[in-house]
């Protein structure tokens, strides 16, 4: 569906095109019988937003009128088995779920890309690059992501334990909304700083978490635990944005973003003091500012 929205002017009755406003939502088939939800705003150079999990493509929704403003043209989309989009058992591995952000950019036929992966986003993002040469990506950013490596292993000894993910995999099928419900408190900072998010926002967020498929919720967990993008990071050559929060209990910056910024040569690492993993919302006024910079620099 496009809808192209009408301004009024000033000085007549008529009515004229605001081209920055245009828009159109529609769904992509990036694989057989699995269709993608993809929001498509503004005009200018593609900023493609790639959700983090469990949440879908609404957690932009104070990026969007931000880069929309200053003349970008926004792509957001839902991942296979959330929001909007197909809900099929298999392909919630990182390699398929880039295929399907590949089909996306090509379907679309867009060039001079800004990829823009929040937290297990960010696996997209880094593997789009080890697995399609970054093809017509022109800029980088990683919000709170959970790249480069997660898991603890000996060369990894900070990482997370095999058995705290197998305690999350188990409170998600055990009471998947009771466990969204904690979670969701943990991911914006809830008790521990001042950016207090109100309850009925809160209450929002965990619905969009809702609507994914539990199979695609503790799948794709498994696969951001579990993959390791320390030599894929290396492939990254584009200027690069690293943006984490110091007070981040999801995915703490010490075995992630710190990693990544000496990993790849030119980025930018910017370190928000005492945000938590959802800064997309507690901080979005800087964000929003840092990501213009950025874009336009």
């Amino acid at each position: 569906m496009e809808n192209i929205q009408l301004n009024k002017t000033e000085s007549t009755n008529n009515f004229v095109f605001s081209v920055k406003e245009k828009f159109t939502d529609k769904f992509i088939e990036t694989a057989p019988n699995v269709k993608l939800y993809v929001k498509d705003y503004g005009t200018g150079a593609p900023v493609i937003l790639i959700h983090g999990w469990p949440l879908s493509n609404e957690m932009w929704e104070y990026q969007i009128e931000n880069l929309v403003a200053n003349n970008y043209r926004v792509i957001t989309y839902d991942r296979r088995g959330f929001g909007k989009s197909s809900q099929p058992w298999n392909g919630y591995d990182y390699d398929t779920l880039t295929d399907d952000l590949k089909s996306i950019i090509d379907q679309m036929e867009l060039t001079n890309i800004t990829l823009v992966g929040f937290s297990m986003g960010g696996g997209e993002v880094v593997r789009y690059f080890s697995r399609y040469a970054g093809q017509n990506v022109s800029k980088a950013v990683l919000v709170s992501s959970i790249i480069p490596y997660l898991a603890k292993s000996d060369d990894n000894p900070d990482g997370r334990t095999k058995e705290k993910n197998e305690a999350t995999q188990q409170a998600i099928m055990e009471d998947r909304i009771g466990f969204l419900d904690g979670f969701g408190k943990n991911f914006f900072g809830v008790g521990f700083i001042n950016n207090v998010i109100s309850s009925p926002l809160l209450e929002y967020y965990r619905m969009l978490a809702s609507f994914a498929s539990a199979h695609a919720t503790t799948e794709c967990a498994k696969s951001f635990s579990g993959a390791d993008f320390r030599k894929e990071v290396l492939t990254i050559k584009v200027p690069t944005l690293i943006i984490h929060g110091n007070a981040d209990k999801i995915v703490p910056i010490e075995i992630s973003s710190e990693k990544t910024a000496q990993l790849i040569a030119n980025n930018t690492f910017i370190i928000y003091d005492e945000a938590p993993h959802g800064l997309f919302y507690t901080d979005k006024d800087k964000l929003n500012s840092d990501l213009l910079e950025f874009l336009n620099s």
